[in-house]
């Protein structure tokens, strides 16, 4: 028989997407939350935070005194709403059903219900999951530990969980394994691609629009790099190794935002424009963009004959390195049996697995829900998928071997 989603469960789910954590906001009812809770069952929780200790991330083992055993881990901020069309409340946790499936009789034959809220996917009720089954871990007489390990910024950036692992190694655990509930369908995932972003500010020099040739004009320097992004993307589309299995096979570069100019007839002295790479497990981003910083040094030259303090400034703004695991990993293997699943999978989109892989944690990403109600208006799990992932946690209470 089909496992049925505990109420306790649900009503956690839905506790955590009623909590306001969009990545502007503080992430702290939501740890406080789950501190309190594993508190509550003699679990002590190791707190690190942001500058401003606005943000948290939560580290907790259960089974304490037990070998190292396999981090559950998941982020708890959300992207935000404002301008999407949603017909329910983004905090709202609502359960509805959902028609699916039509008879012969041309009536619906089913209905699927459906937690709704923004993180409800992304990726709340994975949390909120392994929170419910807390005691389990604890009671179990499995010979493995279970880590809990929630970051903060995940959305922005993946900036806590720099922090939960640093602290990590500070305190001398070494885990054996992670596993991230990622919305996968509950299917392994073992690769995805790097997600690098970078901004960059042109500083040129201004002048009225008829005596050009005593101007830097920022707009027009700034779009010869931005030529320069669109041409390295074509030669990743058109030469790079292919790695099959992801939806787009090659490494992609892309301009997200551009900014500049103050009227029609003013040449333009400032100008800024963010831009990102997604590169292949196999690519390397940080190469990537030596060739742009090359390319626009090549081009200042002629920029500071006319105005010595023109140039262009670049800031990195977020660094998630890509992940590449196996599907002969011990951790890959696990999540196959517990999910049920025999097949893996590669996702388009970047999680923490890369840094946890890089801190020497063989990891997995399997999680309930689809990447493709992430991030949307009207963002769902089924309570279908919630099921299977309980399940999943079960059965982890229980493993006597990793692999």
């Amino acid at each position: 028989m089909p496992h049925v989603l505990s109420s306790r469960s649900l009503h956690i789910a839905q506790t955590l997407v009623r909590m306001n954590t969009v990545s502007s906001r503080s992430n702290l009812e939501l740890i406080d939350f789950i501190r309190d809770h594993l508190a509550g069952i003699g679990v002590r929780s190791r707190i690190t935070r942001n500058a401003d200790r606005t943000k948290a991330n939560l580290f907790a083992t259960l089974g304490a005194g037990k070998p190292a055993g396999v981090i559950i881990s998941g982020h708890t901020d959300t992207v935000p709403w404002d301008g999407q069309d949603w017909s329910v409340d983004p905090l709202s946790g609502i359960v509805q059903a959902w028609p699916e499936g039509v008879g012969e009789d041309g009536e619906v034959a089913h209905s699927v219900p459906r937690l709704y809220g923004r993180g409800s996917a992304d990726m709340k009720s994975f949390i909120a999951i392994a929170l419910a089954n807390a005691e389990r871990f604890i009671e179990s007489n499995s010979p493995f530990a279970v880590h809990f390990a929630f970051s903060y910024d995940e959305e922005v950036g993946c900036f806590g969980v720099k922090e939960l692992i640093a602290d990590m190694k500070e305190a001398g655990i070494k885990p054996l394994a992670c596993i991230i509930g990622e919305p996968t369908e509950m299917v392994p995932a073992i690769a995805h691609k790097g997600v690098y972003r970078y901004r960059c500010c042109v500083r040129g020099k201004e002048a009225h629009s008829s005596l050009t040739p005593n101007s830097v004009n920022a707009i027009e320097m700034g779009a010869r790099v931005i030529g320069k992004l669109r041409d390295m993307a074509e030669g990743f589309e058109l030469s790079e190794p292919r790695y099959e299995g992801f939806d787009v096979p090659y490494s992609t570069a892309s301009v997200g935002q551009f900014r500049g100019g103050m009227a029609d007839n003013v040449v333009p002295r400032d100008a800024e424009f963010r831009y990102e790479f997604r590169n292949l497990p196999t690519a390397d981003a940080q190469d990537m963009q030596k060739e742009v910083l090359a390319f626009a040094a090549k081009t200042e030259v002629a920029m500071k004959k006319v105005a010595p303090e023109a140039g262009f400034t670049f800031e990195t703004i977020c660094e998630v390195p890509s992940f590449m695991g196996s599907a002969n990993d011990p951790v890959t293997r696990l999540a196959q049996r517990l999910s049920g699943e025999a097949r893996v999978t590669q996702i388009a989109f970047g999680t923490e697995a890369g840094l946890f892989k890089s801190a020497g944690i063989p990891t997995v990403v399997c999680g309930p829900g689809s990447i493709h109600q992430a991030h949307q208006p009207d963002e769902f799990v089924t309570l279908d998928q919630l099921a299977r992932c309980e399940e999943f946690m079960r059965g982890l209470a229980t493993v006597k071997s990793i692999g």
